[in-house]
């Protein structure tokens, strides 16, 4: 009778404890990302192999290295620094990126309170992109795999959007939809529901995420509870705008390229077209 009383407490203490323990749990997780580029040149100005020697830069420029610093309900995804080395000049192409994200972005989550705040540099003019975070519809599956020394599950979500094209330095809407799946490998073995760039909302930590095979984030290392605390704050730097706000400047910056492209090759530039999946 006394070991069957004495039970509920032990039950209760080791709840308590890690109530505790799941309150100061930290962590770094670095990941290593890659981009698909599809590049359409013209063919009359622009060899196949000037053709695949640009596809491999541009890549290459994608490939880079990210830190998530967490803890129990907040994050920050942060570009690892790095050298540049400068890309040789590929004939008289010249390729400017819209909203590829620079080594001084910031992007800090807080999952209690399902908010987001961005510091955001878009050609050297800084932004600060504050909103609500949106959490994904996930589907949960029994399928599994190891990542590192890790058990992880895998979970999909399903996005719908209007398929959006250049032409001729115009966007053109399609009014078929473009569904894109994307999958996503988390660990009940960290108890965070957080995940890189804005990933979140699963019951451990997001190890990897393949977005319909246009981009890929893949954890390299992690370190649990590190000697030294980890500090998580918000970025406060910068013109403050929400989500919607920033997506439409966003989108008037590249028609602006666009247009401008489309201008330089009327006066006998080259052609080019790129897509960048994600």
């Amino acid at each position: 009778m006394n070991s069957l009383r004495i039970l509920p407490t032990i039950i209760l203490l080791f709840t308590i404890l890690g109530a505790s323990h799941a309150q100061g749990f930290q962590g770094v997780a670095t990941y290593k990302t890659d981009r698909k580029v599809n590049i359409k040149l013209d063919s009359t100005t622009v060899s196949s192999d000037m053709q695949k020697d640009l596809m491999a830069r541009m890549r290459k420029q994608f490939q880079k290295e990210f830190t998530l610093t967490f803890n129990q309900y907040e994050s920050t995804w942060k570009q690892e620094a790095a050298l540049s080395t400068p890309s040789a000049p590929t004939g008289n192409i010249v390729v400017n990126i819209v909203g590829g994200g620079g080594g001084s972005d910031v992007l800090y989550k807080n999952t209690k309170e399902s908010r987001f705040a961005e510091k955001a540099d878009m050609f050297g003019k800084i932004f600060l992109i504050q909103d609500s975070l949106s959490k994904p519809d996930w589907k949960l599956t029994n399928e599994t795999k190891g990542i590192g020394n890790y058990t992880c599950y895998k979970a999909t979500w399903t996005q719908k959007s209007k398929k959006i094209t250049y032409v001729n330095g115009e966007k053109e809407e399609s009014d078929e939809d473009e569904i894109r799946t994307i999958t996503a490998w988390y660990t009940p073995e960290i108890p965070v529901n957080n995940g890189p760039d804005d990933y979140w909302g699963l019951p451990g930590l997001i190890l990897e995420v393949n977005e319909d095979g246009d981009r890929l984030m893949l954890c390299s290392k992690i370190v649990l509870n590190p000697k030294e605390a980890v500090t998580i704050t918000p970025p406060k730097k910068g013109k403050k705008v929400s989500k919607a706000e920033y997506e439409k400047i966003t989108e008037k910056k590249a028609e602006e390229m666009m247009k401008r492209f489309q201008n330089n090759r009327s006066d006998g530039g080259d052609g080019i077209q790129i897509k960048i999946g994600g």
